[in-house]
């Protein structure tokens, strides 16, 4: 191994004083410096509210997004304390603000008995991370104050004058030299405010967004706490209880909430929370909930004669079809695991939700015989759908591996197989098709052709999906199985694009598309390998001038203003199939011009519910957002 004659002693040994380290290395405490972590540092200082509320003294707490995007927090807690700290030997505030792991919340003699904030990275590193902090506090009758700039104290606490509230406020401006950006998203920010609320029954959350020149804001407050939470998810879903189960019980001095509430659907959507921590990974407590779930349904499914002594138990996934359940424990000493550390590894945890979902769930059944027949009969019947869908991957697969070729008849495939170069076209109709097959670079790029209309999967169970006529087609080109058995690393093309017309029969293939890979193959989004491509809507031509595209009508406006209208014609496409092979190729299929939209999933939560609204059965919310999202809608048809 080369080895560089570079000096190595103790002078190139580094030692990042203060908050220095943060502001050297920001994505080790924030995850990046993009906008989510822009938000992040809301988050922060927002949990430390938060947790006042857990600890019961705090129950108001108001966000503001100032001209300039300045953010001010405030609460009526206790205020942080403001007397000189016996270690550091600076006031208890200032120390919260300078010193890294400094706060209220480590031990069990500490000032909070859980914490949301102890997963968190805290104030000091928000205040590092911003151009300057401003903390104002109302404590022991005074108002006291203290400003910092880049994390270094500017203005050492002061009492300012006398109160006789408490509370404690916070307004920062984040580092424009840290941040790519540092313009918040309202909307973003109102929704994570909102699931908040929801969490702390009776907490008072308000975000205001001062930025406009008419404010926005947004209350929340539940007293309702997690079944106001399902019944808000469930909002535009056909229910089969309400209202919503719940259990609220504490043991082993874990405190547990769980409300649960099922629909007509055949998702699952559970939700799971440790001290206001989404836990996206799930964990020891979703464990406890899913094997107490199950034992529960099935011992009084046994009890009450729904299943005969020769029947088999119904599985988890019977029982959860079509649930939507939000579970919140409260932890002492959280001990997180997983790639994004938001995933509980307290194994005694599992017991505990367990114990709780048996006793409280078991009593409700027996209590309400009426809605346990209803859940039950749902649960019976997916069983017996899982059973058919199960033997009809089983029939997938027989044939598969008796066929010569796996492949569809209609796909005209590349030739290469180096699946991060290829990518397939799935092309809406025949005559579009054709134009594709004959205008592609065939070395790289499959066309697969699709014809009739497709399956809504949003309304159709497994079993129905494994013997549709049109998706088999797009399954076995994908190349890499279904549902459970999806293997992402058996996909035969880097991209998958969808190429649909520029109206709204295009618009309704890509949405049922979209619904079916979010639904069957996740990780083919999560990992960025499905795009749209966009054709252009019009085409604009004029004697002694190259023809030009236009893919948006402000594009055509600005086109037209550009050439003068005079002996100029503009040609509306209505479909693919209008345009020749060459004219395809050069707008749509070109890398070199080509305009493609990958799509992403940030949020699975919300794509649950845009899926549910866009594909169920439910037309007033699908109105609702079609006009509050479409930007140029005409003749809506739902």
């Amino acid at each position: 191994m080369e080895k560089y004659n570079h000096a190595y002693g103790a002078n190139q040994i580094q030692v990042l004083e203060g908050l220095e380290a943060v502001r050297k290395r920001p994505g080790m405490y924030i995850g990046s410096v993009s906008i989510r972590g822009l938000h992040h540092l809301v988050y922060e200082i927002v949990d430390n509210c938060v947790d006042e509320a857990l600890a019961g003294y705090c129950n108001h707490i108001e966000v503001k997004i100032e001209p300039g995007n300045v953010i001010s927090v405030e609460d009526n807690g206790r205020g942080i304390p403001v007397d000189i700290h016996p270690k550091t030997h600076i006031s208890a505030a200032e120390t919260v603000y300078t010193v890294l792991h400094a706060g209220g919340k480590f031990g069990g003699d500490s000032g909070y008995k859980v914490s949301g904030g102890l997963h968190g990275v805290g104030a000091s590193v928000v205040n590092a991370l911003s151009e300057w902090t401003e903390v104002t506090i109302q404590r022991d009758g005074g108002i006291f104050q203290m400003k910092f700039e880049r994390g270094k104290t500017t203005e050492k606490l002061t009492r300012i004058g006398d109160s006789d509230k408490t509370g404690t406020k916070v307004r920062f401006l984040a580092d424009s030299e840290i941040f790519e950006t540092t313009n918040y998203d309202y909307q973003t920010l109102a929704e994570r405010f909102r699931e908040m609320a929801f969490l702390t029954k009776g907490l008072y959350i308000s975000i205001e967004d001062l930025r406009e020149e008419t404010p926005k804001k947004e209350e929340f407050c539940y007293e309702g706490g997690l079944k106001s939470f399902v019944e808000f998810l469930n909002e535009k879903k056909e229910k089969i209880n309400e209202p919503p189960i719940y259990i609220e019980k504490t043991v082993q001095d874990v405190p547990i909430e769980i409300a649960m509430q099922y629909t007509t659907s055949y998702n699952e959507n559970i939700l799971s929370f440790v001290n206001n921590i989404n836990t996206i990974e799930g964990g020891t407590h979703l464990e406890g909930f899913k094997r107490g779930l199950t034992k529960v349904f099935n011992d009084y499914a046994r009890s009450k004669g729904f299943l005969k002594e020769k029947d088999a138990n119904l599985q988890g996934e019977d029982i959860r079809e079509g649930l939507t359940a939000v579970i919140s424990v409260k932890v002492r000493e959280p001990q997180f695991e997983g790639q994004t550390k938001t995933k509980l590894g307290n194994s005694i945890v599992t017991g505990i939700v367990q114990s709780a979902v048996v006793d409280v769930l078991s009593a409700f059944l027996e209590e309400n015989p009426n809605v346990a027949k209803n859940i039950l009969d749902k649960c019976i019947s997916a069983s017996h759908a899982r059973e058919a869908a199960r033997k009809a991957r089983e029939l997938v697969r027989k044939k598969s591996s008796l066929e010569v070729s796996k492949l569809p008849g209609k796909l005209a495939d590349c030739s290469s197989k180096d699946a991060d170069k290829c990518e397939v076209y799935i092309v809406e109709g025949d005559s579009a098709g054709g134009s594709a097959k004959q205008g592609r670079n065939r070395k790289y790029q499959a066309i697969l052709p699709l014809w009739g209309k497709m399956l809504n999967v949003e309304k159709s169970r497994a079993d129905k999906i494994y013997n549709n006529d049109k998706l088999k087609p797009v399954i076995q080109a994908i190349g890499a199985g279904i549902g459970a058995d999806f293997d992402v690393t058996k996909i035969r093309y880097g991209k998958v694009v969808i190429m649909a017309d520029a109206d709204v029969d295009g618009a309704h293939i890509r949405t049922l598309l979209l619904t079916f890979f979010f639904r069957y193959m996740r990780p083919l989004i999560e990992q960025g390998h499905v795009f749209l491509a966009q054709p252009p809507l019009y085409k604009v031509s004029k004697k002694g001038m190259k023809d030009i595209y236009c893919y948006t009508d402000e594009q055509l406006d600005q086109t037209m203003t550009e050439v003068g209208r005079d002996n100029v014609s503009i040609q509306r496409y209505k479909g693919l199939g209008e345009m020749n092979p060459e004219q395809l190729w050069e707008t749509t299929m070109d890398p070199k011009n080509r305009i493609f939209v990958k799509v992403t999933m940030d949020d699975a939560q919300k794509a649950d519910e845009i899926f549910n609204i866009l594909m169920g059965d439910e037309v007033e919310p699908r109105r609702e957002f079609i006009e509050q999202n479409a930007k140029y809608v005409k003749n809506l048809d739902v």
